[in-house]
């Protein structure tokens, strides 16, 4: 299966919200349809914001997005990578790597300090991809909702 990474246009809205319904089933989480509908919109219309398809010739298998922001310990932009996603049936044919690969690319060229995302503790699949791809930190994230 050959895997191509394009850019996200307003034309696919349809196929992405196939893949993002999938990615919050994942996460077992819900979103407004106000927040789906301004997601969409930032990542076509934002420059702050990345989002790139994975897509075979069967469809759009997954995304990923991003977001670029100033950095307080550094002069560029850091790059912080909020969401992947690769559909299940189509895990395992490089999409995933592929997706965070132009997204390391899009860095380069805007010349980011730093590219960072975050994961759950037990998501073993997607951490075995990322271990070969970036360094785990030690650091501890908190929040507040």
């Amino acid at each position: 299966m050959s895997v191509l990474i394009r850019p996200l246009g307003p034309d696919d809205e349809a196929q992405w919200r196939v893949m993002w319904r999938g990615y919050l089933d994942f996460y077992q989480t819900a979103l407004d349809e106000d927040v789906t509908f301004e997601t969409f919109r930032r990542l076509c219309e934002d420059q702050r914001y990345y989002a790139r398809l994975a897509e075979t010739e069967a469809g759009v298998i997954g995304f990923v997005h991003c977001v670029f922001h100033p950095a307080t310990w550094s002069k560029t932009d850091y790059c912080y990578l909020e969401d992947l996603y690769v559909s299940d049936a189509a895990r395992g044919a490089g999409a995933g790597r592929k997706l965070i690969e132009a997204v390391y690319a899009e860095c380069d060229r805007r010349d980011c300090a730093r590219v960072y995302w975050l994961t759950h503790k037990d998501n073993t699949t997607a951490r075995g991809l990322y271990d070969k791809l970036a360094t785990l930190s030690d650091f501890v994230q908190y929040r507040r909702e």
